[in-house]
Protein backbone atom coordinates (compact mmCIF):
# COMPACT_ATOMS: atom_id res chain seq x y z
CA UNK A 1 0.00 0.00 0.00
CA UNK A 2 1.14 3.58 -0.66
CA UNK A 3 2.11 5.54 1.69
CA UNK A 4 0.01 8.53 0.64
CA UNK A 5 -3.47 6.51 1.11
CA UNK A 6 -2.27 5.74 4.94
CA UNK A 7 -3.52 8.85 6.38
CA UNK A 8 -6.70 8.22 4.55
CA UNK A 9 -7.29 4.57 5.42
CA UNK A 10 -6.44 5.89 8.96
CA UNK A 11 -8.63 8.53 9.16
CA UNK A 12 -11.57 6.01 7.86
CA UNK A 13 -10.53 3.56 10.64
CA UNK A 14 -10.84 6.13 13.08
CA UNK A 15 -14.56 7.37 11.75
CA UNK A 16 -15.61 3.76 11.48
CA UNK A 17 -14.81 3.30 15.12
CA UNK A 18 -17.17 5.94 16.27
CA UNK A 19 -20.31 4.17 16.13
CA UNK A 20 -18.65 1.06 17.50
CA UNK A 21 -17.68 2.80 20.39
CA UNK A 22 -20.70 4.84 21.29
CA UNK A 23 -22.49 1.46 20.97
CA UNK A 24 -20.04 0.14 23.59
CA UNK A 25 -20.71 2.74 26.08
CA UNK A 26 -24.00 2.54 25.81
CA UNK A 27 -23.73 -1.46 26.46
CA UNK A 28 -21.94 -0.71 29.46
CA UNK A 29 -23.99 1.96 30.84
CA UNK A 30 -21.22 4.59 30.70
CA UNK A 31 -22.30 7.77 29.78
CA UNK A 32 -26.08 9.08 28.40
CA UNK A 33 -29.31 9.03 30.82
CA UNK A 34 -28.44 8.93 34.57
CA UNK A 35 -28.12 6.05 36.81
CA UNK A 36 -31.13 4.83 39.32
CA UNK A 37 -30.09 6.91 42.12
CA UNK A 38 -28.51 9.75 40.50
CA UNK A 39 -28.81 13.02 41.23
CA UNK A 40 -31.10 14.28 38.70
CA UNK A 41 -34.31 11.88 37.55
CA UNK A 42 -37.28 13.17 35.53
CA UNK A 43 -40.58 12.55 37.36
CA UNK A 44 -43.23 14.14 35.07
CA UNK A 45 -44.25 15.99 31.91
CA UNK A 46 -47.22 17.86 30.56
CA UNK A 47 -47.11 19.13 27.06
CA UNK A 48 -48.85 22.64 26.34
CA UNK A 49 -48.28 23.16 23.24
CA UNK A 50 -45.99 22.25 20.11
CA UNK A 51 -42.92 23.88 21.69
CA UNK A 52 -43.83 24.26 25.36
CA UNK A 53 -43.89 22.22 28.11
CA UNK A 54 -44.30 21.82 32.14
CA UNK A 55 -41.35 19.26 33.39
CA UNK A 56 -40.86 17.84 36.84
CA UNK A 57 -37.13 16.54 37.53
CA UNK A 58 -36.08 15.69 41.18
CA UNK A 59 -33.08 16.62 42.40
CA UNK A 60 -31.11 14.60 45.15
CA UNK A 61 -27.90 16.67 47.01
CA UNK A 62 -26.77 13.74 49.98
CA UNK A 63 -29.89 13.02 51.27
CA UNK A 64 -32.20 16.01 50.36
CA UNK A 65 -34.73 15.71 47.75
CA UNK A 66 -36.23 18.19 45.62
CA UNK A 67 -38.67 18.34 42.82
CA UNK A 68 -38.02 21.59 40.75
CA UNK A 69 -40.90 22.55 38.29
CA UNK A 70 -39.86 23.83 34.93
CA UNK A 71 -41.47 25.65 31.91
CA UNK A 72 -39.59 24.76 28.66
CA UNK A 73 -39.50 26.43 25.71
CA UNK A 74 -37.65 26.13 22.64
CA UNK A 75 -35.79 28.88 23.77
CA UNK A 76 -35.63 28.74 27.47
CA UNK A 77 -36.09 26.81 30.97
CA UNK A 78 -37.71 28.71 33.57
CA UNK A 79 -37.94 26.96 37.16
CA UNK A 80 -41.74 27.91 37.70
CA UNK A 81 -41.49 26.59 41.76
CA UNK A 82 -39.29 24.36 43.82
CA UNK A 83 -40.86 21.79 46.45
CA UNK A 84 -39.54 19.27 48.42
CA UNK A 85 -39.78 15.66 47.23
CA UNK A 86 -42.78 13.64 48.69
CA UNK A 87 -41.73 10.36 50.43
CA UNK A 88 -43.94 8.00 47.93
CA UNK A 89 -44.82 9.52 44.96
CA UNK A 90 -49.10 7.93 44.62
CA UNK A 91 -49.35 5.90 40.95
CA UNK A 92 -51.24 6.93 38.76
CA UNK A 93 -54.94 4.76 38.19
CA UNK A 94 -54.74 2.91 35.14
CA UNK A 95 -57.21 3.97 32.80
CA UNK A 96 -60.70 2.46 32.34
CA UNK A 97 -59.96 0.74 28.90
CA UNK A 98 -56.33 -0.90 29.82
CA UNK A 99 -58.45 -2.80 32.08
CA UNK A 100 -60.66 -3.76 30.03
CA UNK A 101 -57.61 -4.31 27.32
CA UNK A 102 -55.34 -6.17 30.23
CA UNK A 103 -58.56 -8.40 30.59
CA UNK A 104 -59.01 -9.47 26.60
CA UNK A 105 -55.08 -10.23 26.12
CA UNK A 106 -55.44 -12.35 29.59
CA UNK A 107 -58.23 -14.10 27.87
CA UNK A 108 -56.75 -14.34 24.90
CA UNK A 109 -53.71 -16.18 26.19
CA UNK A 110 -55.83 -18.26 28.12
CA UNK A 111 -54.80 -17.18 31.61
CA UNK A 112 -57.69 -15.93 32.59
CA UNK A 113 -60.02 -17.81 34.62
CA UNK A 114 -64.07 -19.01 33.37
CA UNK A 115 -65.54 -16.40 30.75
CA UNK A 116 -68.22 -14.07 31.94
CA UNK A 117 -70.77 -15.17 28.90
CA UNK A 118 -69.80 -18.74 29.54
CA UNK A 119 -72.45 -21.14 31.48
CA UNK A 120 -71.54 -25.01 32.82
CA UNK A 121 -74.82 -26.52 32.32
Amino acid sequence: MSTSLMPLVAFLFVIAMIPVALWLMKRAGIGGAAPAGGVLRHVAQLSLGTSQRVTVVEIAVGAERHWLVLGVTGERVTQLASYPAPDAVPGAPAPAHAVTVNQLLARWRGVAGPQEGSRDD
